[in-house]
């Protein structure tokens, strides 16, 4: 399994506002895509602005595929909440008992 990472600072107060358009319109785009399996939002309590989108695909090949052929249709639908320009790190999933993954044993 692999797994994106983006990192966004939202503008002031719009943290709520940007996870309700993950929910209401991303994901239904995410849901379309090949490998596709999961997302999380999450919005940190210490800075509320900063907000983590994590989504978990079956192959870094899905996850590729999405980052080149829909992320940017994502990037214009968030724009309106984001301070500048979002981080995008990307992982090997190790272990997820969400998943059922163990050490080792990740894609």
């Amino acid at each position: 399994m692999f797994t994106r990472v983006v990192e966004v600072t939202t503008k002031a107060g719009k943290a709520r506002e940007l996870s309700r358009t993950i929910g209401e319109k991303v994901l239904a785009l995410l849901r379309t895509q090949p490998g596709f399996v999961d997302e999380i939002v999450l919005i940190s309590d210490q800075t509320p602005d900063r907000v983590l989108a994590i989504s978990f695909w079956n192959t870094k090949e899905d996850a590729e595929k999405y980052n080149r052929e829909t992320f940017p249709k994502v990037n214009e639908l968030i724009r309106a909440s984001i301070e500048g320009t979002l981080k995008v790190q990307t992982f090997d999933v190790e272990q997820s008992t969400a998943h059922s993954i163990a050490a080792g044993k990740a894609a």
